[in-house]
């Protein structure tokens, strides 16, 4: 049983994809802490041959709160139109805007203010979209102790899932140690993407933008290809 473990992010870049497909578990963090530094709530798209940020505002609260607690701003219905209208702009010409922007508005329109809940939709959209059928697990609803950090906790969730084998993101490469998984008889990867390259708009190619970005210019079958374009790392 191949697990992976990540945080939830709003349309992320194809290496949250890639290692999604690669396995058969992917647990999502519901009960992790809201970092105000990563990827959760923006990532970025191409305007005019240049990356941009954009961002799901959120209700000013505690920095300690836990992702599953955060909030959409009161302001959301206002400020999401002007994103989806970037983001029309930005790739109105992209070969296949028609099939995809639908998909965006759909996850811009979830009625819900729970931030956890908008990401989750949202990449159960993807996950449809791509066709891509790993089973989804939240952490919250796992027996394990949840007060656990780091890679005990990466473990605790293993064990719960009887893991043979945990990948990760070639990111956190010194986050985790061999010997600590291979106690437990799980055997420790990581993922590296390989480059990827497509036409955008005939600019300077910008890689590793949201996933907006690759299912604008390419086809499902193109993406089924970028999805297994990479390689692991042993550590």
């Amino acid at each position: 049983m191949k697990v992976a473990i990540m945080q939830p992010y709003f349309f992320p870049y194809i290496g949250y994809f890639q290692l999604l497909q690669a396995v058969d578990i992917f647990v999502i963090y519901d009960n992790i802490q809201f970092s105000k530094k990563g990827w959760i709530n923006r990532n970025r798209i191409l305007t005019n041959g240049k990356d941009e940020y954009f961002t799901l505002p959120l209700k000013k609260d505690s920095d300690y709160l836990n992702v599953v607690d955060r909030k959409l701003s009161d302001n959301f219905d206002q400020d999401k139109v002007k994103t989806l209208r970037k983001i029309k702009e930005c790739y109105r010409k992209a070969p296949f805007f028609e099939a995809v922007f639908p998909l965006i508005e759909n996850a811009f329109n979830y009625q819900s203010e729970n931030l956890f809940d908008f990401i989750l939709h949202s990449l159960k959209l993807q996950l449809d979209f791509l066709k891509i059928s790993t089973e989804v697990v939240i952490s919250s609803s796992l027996e394990v102790d949840h007060t656990l950090k780091s890679q005990d906790k990466v473990i605790a969730i293993c064990e719960n899932l009887k893991a043979s084998a945990y990948y990760n993101p070639i990111g956190g490469l010194e986050l985790y140690d061999n010997e600590s998984f291979e106690s437990k008889n799980m055997k420790l990867s990581f993922m590296k993407s390989n480059p990827i390259e497509y036409p955008q708009l005939g600019k300077a190619f910008v890689p590793w933008l949201s996933m907006i970005d690759v299912m604008m210019f390419n086809d499902k079958d193109t993406i089924k290809k970028y999805l297994e374009d990479f390689s692991f790392v042993e550590k």
